[in-house]
């Protein structure tokens, strides 16, 4: 398999009429088959995550985020008060479907799916005398499929708040420092952050942990392990092995 560096160079020897955002795309796509084909990792079976491009076609499914998708309604303005009244009564109809997606994920059977993908249907065919309301419920409706998701895999939460937050806690220590000066400072950021993270997501004490694997006593487990251990317990991927052949 070839390294970054040498696909690069092999790029640019056999299309060397390629430009910097047609090469980059390329390289994107083949960083995605590489992944797809090896097998020294598990291979990701589905992606939760907003309705960002750049997000698509990297996992077999993708299933989109409940709460940006109420994010969309929060943005409409009305400014007629029967507007708002229209605004409203959808929005406690939208999270009242969520609640339901809720309940399924803990008791999911398939008379409840059938019920609730029907229910989706008739929710976000509703047609009120808002038109921005009605243009936004008919773009919820175009991603069925990926909003429903959870309806298939269970397992799955219905929105990625959780790594959201996280992503978000390398912004605070950007504005104190203004960020690293070198390739490496990057790399410990991305490093020290994620063990930060990690640990706390585990209820690890993190400083102990630092203070265990700088003094190399090495008494306390792994994350990586903890992590092996928590996912185990989840059944993240209960739906794929339950799947038909």
């Amino acid at each position: 398999m070839f390294t970054q560096a040498e696909f690069k160079a092999l790029l640019a020897e056999q299309l060397p009429e390629l430009g910097p955002q047609q090469s980059k795309r390329v390289l994107e796509a083949a960083a995605i088959a590489a992944y797809h084909t090896q097998d020294e990792f598990p291979i990701v079976n589905l992606l939760l995550c907003d309705d960002a491009k750049q997000f698509k076609r990297i996992t077999a499914a993708l299933a989109l985020c409940w709460i940006h998708a109420g994010r969309h309604y929060k943005k409409l303005l009305p400014t007629i008060e029967y507007h708002r009244r229209l605004l409203d009564n959808f929005l406690t109809k939208f999270w009242a479907f969520y609640h339901e997606l809720q309940a399924y994920r803990r008791d999911p059977t398939a008379v409840e799916r059938e019920r609730l993908a029907t229910k989706f249907d008739t929710l976000f065919s509703t047609v009120t005398e808002y038109r921005d309301l009605d243009e936004r419920i008919a773009k919820t409706k175009a991603h069925k499929k990926e909003l429903l998701q959870v309806l298939e895999h269970p397992e799955i939460p219905l929105h990625n708040n959780d790594s959201e937050l996280g992503a978000r806690q390398q912004k605070p220590k950007l504005n104190i420092s203004f960020g690293p000066r070198t390739a490496a400072g990057a790399q410990i950021w991305d490093t020290g952050l994620t063990i930060v993270a990690t640990a706390r997501k585990l209820s690890v004490n993190v400083f102990a942990y630092f203070h265990d694997r700088i003094s190399r006593v090495n008494q306390l487990p792994s994350l990586s392990s903890l992590i092996e251990q928590r996912a185990a317990g989840s059944h993240l991927n209960r739906s794929w092995q339950n799947a038909p052949p």
